[in-house]
C-alpha cells in the first residue's frame, strides 16, 4: 500500500484505517492535521452534530460520516478509533465508556487526555485493552514533545550523573482540597475540572522523566499558586511550582534536572534545551573564565523558525505528531506503547485525587492499584 511521506512522494507503507470520536476545534487544529504525517487513513468520522461530522468528512477526505459512534464502530474496515471529546454535565470526561465500547467492538484506541476523573476508571480501560488484545493509549503529549524527549536522552550522557533534583514550573491553579473532595463525590465543580485537564501535563512530564512518584506534600497560597514536592523510590526528589497568575508570556513553563556529576540540563518553554557542565576553575586562581574544551562547556538545542521545516511546526514541537505515529504504528505492530500508557495515565489521574487530601502533610502515592512505579 501507497502512502505520502514526508517530503511528498509516495512510499510503501501499511497505514491504519481509522475512525474519528469528536469534531471540534482542538482536534480540527492540532490531532486530524497529524494524518497528513502519520500512517492513518481517515475512513469516517462521527459527531452529535450531523453537519459538523459530514464537513469534517469532505474536508479530510473520509468515506463517511456518522452522529452514532456505536453505528460507526459496527464498521469492520475499522483498525482503531481516535475519540477527541468533553466532559459530560458533572464535569467528568466521557472516555472511559467511549473507550470500553471501542475496545468492544474490537478497535484499538486512541484518547485525548484527560483520560478519566479516577483512576479506578482507567484500570477498567486497561483490563478491557489486556483482555482484548488491542492498543489503548493517551495523548500525554509532553511526553512525546522533542524538547524533554532530548532532556530524557542528555540524562544518561556522560556527565550527568545520577538524577537527584528536578524542578518543574507549569501555570497551574490548585482548587481548595474540600472543592476536590466534592468533585471526586459527583459534584460538578469547574475549578476542579480545570484543575483535571491541565494538572496531566506537568503530572505526564514528571512521571516520563522520573517514575511514579511515592508520596506529595504540597502547599497553596491564598491566590490558588503553591509548591508541591514529590520523593521517589530511587531517592530522587521533585518540585512542582504551580505559578498560577504569572504572565502568559516571557515563558510559561521550565524544568531543571540535576545530576550527581557536576550537570544540569534546562528546558525552557518546550523549546530550548541547555546541558550545562562546569569548566575546570579552581576558586581564587582561575585569571579567566574561559577554560577547559567544548566538552567542558554548555550545549544548546533550539529549532529555528525561517524555513518551513518540520521541526518548528507546532504539530512536531508539541508532540502531536509523535503520539499520533507511535500510536499508529503500535496498532499495525502489535506492539504496545511505551509512552501515553494506561498504566501512565492511571499514574497521574492517581496524582491528581491525592490533592483532595489537602495541603500540609505527606500523601503515599503508590496504594492505588496500577500507581507503583
Amino acid at each position: 500500500m501507497s502512502r505520502i511521506g514526508f517530503h511528498g512522494r509516495l512510499i510503501d507503507e501499511p497505514e491504519v484505517r481509522a475512525g474519528f470520536i469528536g469534531c471540534g476545534s482542538h482536534s480540527y487544529r492540532n490531532i486530524y492535521p497529524t494524518f497528513h504525517y502519520a500512517p492513518v487513513n481517515l475512513v469516517a468520522t462521527c459527531d452529535l452534530d450531523a453537519g459538523r461530522a459530514e464537513a469534517f468528512a469532505s474536508k479530510l477526505g473520509a468515506e463517511a460520516s456518522y452522529t452514532d459512534y456505536q453505528e460507526m464502530l459496527a464498521r469492520d474496515d475499522l483498525d482503531a478509533v481516535f475519540v477527541v471529546t468533553g466532559y459530560d454535565e458533572r464535569g467528568r470526561p466521557l472516555y472511559p465508556p467511549i473507550a470500553l465500547d471501542c475496545l468492544a467492538a474490537g478497535k484499538s484506541v486512541w484518547i485525548e487526555k484527560p483520560p478519566a476523573a479516577t483512576s479506578a476508571e482507567l484500570v477498567e480501560v486497561r483490563r478491557a485493552a489486556d483482555g482484548a488484545g488491542l492498543v489503548a493509549m493517551v495523548g500525554l503529549k509532553k511526553m512525546f514533545f522533542p524538547a524533554n524527549v532530548k532532556a530524557k536522552a542528555l540524562m544518561g550522557e556522560e556527565g550527568f550523573g545520577e538524577l537527584g533534583l528536578a524542578m518543574l514550573q507549569y501555570p497551574q491553579y490548585i482548587p481548595p482540597a474540600d472543592e476536590i473532595r466534592r468533585y471526586l463525590g459527583g459534584e460538578r465543580v469547574d475549578s476542579v475540572v480545570g484543575f483535571l485537564d491541565h494538572l496531566c501535563h506537568p503530572m505526564s512530564l514528571m512521571v516520563y522523566l522520573l517514575g511514579m512518584p511515592a508520596s506529595l506534600h504540597y502547599e497553596r497560597s491564598h491566590a490558588g499558586s503553591g509548591m508541591a514536592t514529590f520523593t521517589f523510590a530511587s531517592g530522587a526528589v521533585a518540585s512542582l511550582a504551580m505559578t498560577h497568575g504569572q504572565a502568559t508570556n516571557g515563558g510559561m513553563e521550565r524544568t531543571v534536572l540535576v545530576g550527581s556529576a557536576g550537570g544540569h540540563i534546562v528546558v525552557d518553554n518546550n523549546v530550548r534545551v541547555s546541558f550545562h557542565r562546569s569548566p575546570p576553575l579552581a576558586y581564587g586562581a582561575s585569571p579567566s573564565f574561559y577554560e577547559g574544551t567544548v566538552s567542558d562547556a554548555t550545549s544548546v538545542w533550539e529549532p529555528e523558525f525561517s524555513l518551513g521545516q518540520l521541526y518548528n511546526k507546532g504539530l512536531f514541537l508539541l508532540g502531536y505528531y509523535d503520539e499520533v505515529n507511535e500510536f499508529a504504528r503500535c496498532v499495525l505492530s502489535g506492539e504496545p506503547p511505551t509512552r501515553g500508557t494506561l498504566d501512565q495515565a492511571i499514574q497521574v489521574t492517581r496524582v491528581f485525587e491525592a490533592f483532595a487530601e489537602g495541603p500540609g502533610k505527606t500523601i503515599p502515592l503508590t496504594s492505588s492499584e496500577g500507581t507503583d512505579s
